[in-house]
């Protein structure tokens, strides 16, 4: 099965000054992403604002950007929920897109156990043909998945990868030494990409990509060669501007950041809003301090 890339961009959805989606500014932003370093983008997924979207949106979407990209990049779209049935109707209909993979988080809310977290990412593999990354991201869903879930989840030929946003760097070198061969470990947080690179994992969901694409994707390949002192370079100079993206809930943060800039992507949907104004002080300085790889006009 075809890998996506170490370097995929978590996209913000953007909307228009009314809240309705912006499909031609998804477009210009998902081509701009891979203009400036990223190998593929995930279409709604946390940073995606996905619990505001609507299934018509979401499918729109992933639709949208594909064919806006083409065989450009990778296109994953963000079809899993705290519902197994739900999940699979959205994955079947993701596929008819065109869109090059799935991603499927921690089902939030309902606390299931690590039985039930197998069951549900294994029901959901066996209804599509797509590439499947599991994304665990317990600060958000309250669940852990166990890396004893992961590996053994990594046995379904589709399941390809996880995104792991856990912080837990024992468990993600467990399932880094003990998952099936291939099975891909990307870094759920930027503050932690370097440290999984170091251990033997593929890549990141990033976020600051949106930004500092280049930057992420040449301190990868620094840790990919073993110039680990390179790599450790550009990864303490983004430290200050991935703790700027994450001031307030993401994507907050990284939408102002756009729309300051001059990439108007809109506000966030509600419950999300924007930044307070010392947290845009922060963000405006910061991202003042940096060569923003991402091409504006």
């Amino acid at each position: 099965m075809a890998q996506l890339g170490r370097l995929l961009t978590a996209m913000i959805t953007p909307f228009d000054g009314e809240g309705k989606v912006d499909y031609a500014q998804a477009r210009k932003l998902a081509k701009a992403l891979l203009d400036s370093g990223s190998d593929g983008v995930v279409v709604s997924g946390t940073t995606g604002e996905s619990p505001t979207l609507t299934k018509e949106e979401k499918l729109r979407l992933f639709a949208e950007v594909k064919s806006a990209v083409g065989n450009k990049g990778a296109v994953i779209a963000g079809t899993g929920n705290y519902c197994t049935e739900e999940s699979i109707e959205l994955t079947r209909e993701a596929e008819k897109t065109g869109v090059d993979g799935c991603l499927l988080v921690v089902p939030y809310y309902n606390r299931p156990t690590q039985d039930g977290l197998y069951q549900h990412f294994k029901a959901i593999a066996e209804s599509t043909k797509l590439p499947c990354i599991l994304y665990n991201v317990p600060s958000r869903t309250v669940t852990n998945l166990s890396a004893e879930t992961t590996v053994k989840l990594s046995q379904i030929d589709n399941i390809i990868g996880v995104k792991e946003a856990s912080a837990n760097f024992e468990q993600i070198a467990t399932i880094i030494q003990k998952a099936k061969k291939g099975f891909l470990v990307y870094s759920g947080n930027d503050g932690d990409t370097f440290h999984i690179m170091c251990l033997g994992g593929y890549g990141v969901i990033s976020v600051v990509s949106h930004l500092v694409g280049l930057q992420i994707k040449q301190m990868m390949e620094y840790c990919v060669k073993g110039d680990i002192q390179k790599a450790a370079a550009i990864h303490h100079n983004l430290l200050p501007l991935v703790s700027a993206m994450f001031v307030v809930s993401n994507p907050s943060p990284v939408k102002y950041a756009l729309n300051y800039l001059g990439f108007s992507v809109g506000k966030p949907r509600l419950p999300l809003v924007e930044p307070d104004e010392r947290s845009k002080a922060v963000i405006e300085q910061t991202v003042k301090s940096y060569k923003i790889d991402l091409p504006i006009g």
